[in-house]
């Protein structure tokens, strides 16, 4: 019967797709075309009988496993991309963008270009409208690609010699791609989003025309706007560009300020402790032991050896002076229970002085400090120095010994 062929077809399609599903976890893209083939053939013979439509997860599947199957060609994936744009009219534009991208993964600039233009002309009644996001998105992109004329077009301009008429014609050419890009970068980025390298590229573009208040103004917006999600690398941005403007220690502290409260990790930090540490206020001083610790807690920084000599630079000078000990205690008393497994044992310890030891140092010196001088990792680097004969492991560890007392007092 009628309901019996349709319930059947229901379940022959379902297992079907769960083979395929299996199949693409699996990674066995070859199975996985075979069932989509057959999950295809079934849909044609009863497309008849029942309007079914599965053309998006054909497409994603599709797409999937032509881009992992090993015996597919850009051929075939650029044909079935232009057959999966004629199956609906709701996810042209989609279909569009994600053909750019893999044109993009496969160096082919100029038919991502072709492909871009094409969609940006592409009108269909109401859903031109509808679409209006994934039309300013192809827009953007196109711009993107504009940008990449103009930076190609800008190093070859930088790279010839004095030759005026073909400096010219490079010249009027990059200001086009220029003028293009400009337009199309600047919308994207007033819609609320995450749009990281369409805003550099823009701000690329208005630093070398010499717009720096534009500029600042673009990034401004896209740190501090609040109808816009939280993006630590909208502080970063902003940070590198108030750098490079040589802005004022007061400007770039603040700013910095806010990316440390929002990543305490960034890389940033090192220039921002150095800064708050030539400071003559003893509460940025305060602040900057407190950056560079909470930059230590990270796992990435652990053998970061520019960290480490901003920290025992910064508590040799406190041990010394024996003021501000409470800013050392501070900080250790959260970190005495698990900073020393984390960076402090016996096995880093030969470690860092088989790998760097330069690091070894650093790290020996504020061990000792922290823990005094029966700490492991101090011990033994200051053992492994001193029978080297290195001079400046035998200060270290006269140092730490002289000022054992203070250390006690931590």
């Amino acid at each position: 019967s009628s309901n019996e062929h349709k319930l059947n077809f229901k379940k022959s399609k379902e297992v079907c797709l769960s083979y395929i599903q299996d199949a693409l976890l699996q990674k066995q893209w070859k199975r996985a075309a075979e069932f989509l083939t057959c999950y295809i053939e079934s849909l044609e013979k009863d497309y008849s009988r029942e309007h079914i439509g599965p053309s998006e997860m054909i497409w994603r599947i599709g797409t999937e496993i032509l881009w992992h199957h090993s015996q597919s060609s850009m051929r075939e994936f650029n044909c079935f991309m232009e057959q999966m744009k004629t199956l609906g009219v709701k996810r042209y534009l989609k279909v569009c963008l994600e053909h750019v991208f893999h044109l993009l993964c496969n160096g082919q600039i100029d038919e991502a270009y072709q492909n871009l233009s094409l969609a940006e002309s592409w009108r269909f009644g109401e859903q031109t409208a509808i679409q209006d996001k994934e039309m300013k998105l192809i827009q953007a992109y196109r711009g993107l690609l504009d940008y990449c004329s103009w930076s190609k077009q800008k190093s070859i301009l930088l790279e010839q010699g004095e030759d005026e008429f073909s400096d010219l014609a490079v010249e009027q050419e990059m200001h086009g791609y220029f003028r293009k890009a400009a337009v199309n970068l600047k919308e994207i980025i007033k819609i609320p989003g995450v749009w990281d390298i369409f805003v550099k590229c823009y701000v690329d573009l208005l630093e070398f025309y010499g717009d720096h208040n534009e500029a600042r103004q673009v990034l401004n917006e896209y740190a501090y706007n609040s109808k816009f999600p939280a993006n630590p690398n909208a502080h970063v941005y902003l940070c590198q560009f108030l750098k490079r403007q040589g802005e004022s220690k007061k400007t770039l502290i603040a700013a910095l300020k806010i990316l440390h409260d929002i990543v305490p990790s960034h890389e940033l930090m090192i220039d921002f402790n150095t800064m708050l540490q030539k400071s003559k206020k003893r509460k940025k001083r305060r602040l900057g032991l407190e950056v560079i610790f909470a930059a230590l807690d990270y796992a990435g920084w652990k053998e970061n050896a520019k960290a480490w000599s901003c920290l025992a630079r910064q508590v040799k000078h406190i041990v010394i002076s024996e003021k501000h000990l409470d800013w050392i205690k501070q900080e250790w008393n959260s970190r005495k229970d698990w900073w020393p497994a984390f960076h402090f044992s016996r096995y880093l310890a030969k470690s860092n002085w088989q790998e760097n030891k330069s690091l070894s140092y650093e790290k020996a010196l504020v061990a000792g400090i922290l823990l005094g001088k029966d700490c492991k990792y101090f011990k033994y680097v200051s053992h492994q120095g001193c029978k080297a004969q290195l001079r400046r492991f035998r200060m270290l560890k006269k140092f730490v010994n002289r000022h054992n007392r203070v250390c006690l007092r931590i």
